[in-house]
């Protein structure tokens, strides 16, 4: 996170100029919803940036039924839900989303892709006419399909160039206390 530091810093000042620039320009009415799913954390700090920044609205995507506390685990699970192509029902959908004009969408890349939540979240709002505003962690192998997976699935959507950043401490971090066990031959 430490690491990340300077690039969450320098994207908030730029969403803040952003919104100066055209905080004029917006009406009254119209709203920004920052919605974001995460795993490990490292997403939600940034949705949270954004949405302070900007003074708008937090959602957290979230799938009916909790991905496993387990890091593998987790990972065996999405491999497996991005191969059948399934996407989870979600524990909630957003209220009133006609009501935004833009949407900050944030997740983790899982598999070279987006989140099976992430699909399933796309699929049950109507985002056409909205402006789409990608942020994206992952664990550096990069973006992956998932801008290919946003323009799928959602369709008459402007997607904006995403924000993306590497951080991939939870990887790291369990590679490292993995090798530090195998060295002294506890595993």
């Amino acid at each position: 996170m430490i690491l990340g530091a300077p690039a969450l810093l320098s994207l908030a000042v730029s969403v803040t100029a952003s919104a100066d620039a055209t905080s004029g320009a917006r009406d009254a009415e119209s709203k920004i919803l920052v919605a974001y799913f995460s795993r490990s954390g490292n997403t939600r700090v940034i949705a949270g940036t954004i949405q302070r920044a900007l003074a708008a609205e937090l959602f957290e995507i979230r799938p009916d039924r909790p991905y496993p506390e387990d890091y593998d685990q987790t990972v065996e699970q999405a491999r497996q839900e991005r191969d059948r192509g399934h996407e989870p029902p979600l524990e909630a959908r957003v209220p009133d989303m006609a009501a935004y004009e833009s949407v900050f969408l944030g997740f983790p890349i899982w598999g070279e892709t987006t989140p099976p939540v992430i699909r399933s979240f796309l699929r049950k709002h109507d985002l056409s006419g909205k402006t789409l505003r990608p942020f994206i962690t992952h664990g550096g192998y990069g973006l992956g399909d998932s801008l290919a997976v946003l323009a799928d699935h959602a369709p008459g959507t402007k997607i904006e160039p995403p924000f993306s950043i590497e951080a991939d401490q939870e990887r790291r971090t369990l590679n490292q206390v993995t090798g530090w066990l195998n060295e002294i031959g506890l595993r």
